[in-house]
């Protein structure tokens, strides 16, 4: 399996050819650019290696113990880490629950210290409009991102399984049966 120096190259090399496939797609600048940081965020730091102690894993810094129970749960390439689309929806699932009971949590305790009230009426309003019609293209153009970012390291780590699997192999080996002997 390559290393996580090897992925990094690998992303970063198929930066450029993703930009113009993206600007030559869509016609749109900001959807080439969400889809590229998808990517670069995909390959660098959300990418299937977060359920082991990876290069990825460590580049969250204070706030990679975020991802401890993710690597509990989700055993190393295995479909649930490095399947194509189950992997990054698991990981995009995974980040948003932590994100929105940090978030629930850190104002509930804000609530109780400074007494303030909080629509969370409003707060759900304000969800769905970012999930609306006039951002579902940047969201598909930045989960496309992060799913390319995703199926670019799991597709290097079969190539690199699968050529290692090759040269172990004995050549000119024939295969006896008991038909044969």
């Amino acid at each position: 399996m390559p290393s996580g120096s090897t992925h990094d190259r690998i992303t970063l090399w198929t930066v450029p050819w993703l930009v113009v496939l993206g600007w030559y797609l869509s016609k749109n600048g900001k959807l080439a650019l969400l889809l590229t940081l998808g990517f670069l965020f995909s390959g660098l730091m959300f990418g299937p290696d977060l359920d082991i102690y990876s290069v990825q894993f460590k580049r969250w810094g204070k706030l990679r113990f975020l991802w401890l129970p993710y690597q509990k749960l989700i055993k190393h390439r295995s479909l649930l880490s490095h399947g194509p689309i189950l992997g990054t929806m698991i990981r995009v699932i995974y980040l948003l629950t932590i994100i929105t009971l940090v978030g629930i949590m850190t104002v509930g305790i804000a609530q109780l210290i400074w007494g303030f009230e909080w629509n969370w009426g409003q707060f759900r309003n304000y969800l769905w409009e970012l999930a609306s019609k006039s951002q579902r293209n940047s969201t598909i153009a930045f989960y496309l991102g992060l799913e390319l970012g995703s199926f670019s390291h799991s597709l290097s780590d079969w190539l690199v399984s699968r050529a290692k699997r090759r040269q172990k192999k004995p050549r000119n080996q024939k295969s006896y049966s008991k038909k044969s002997r």
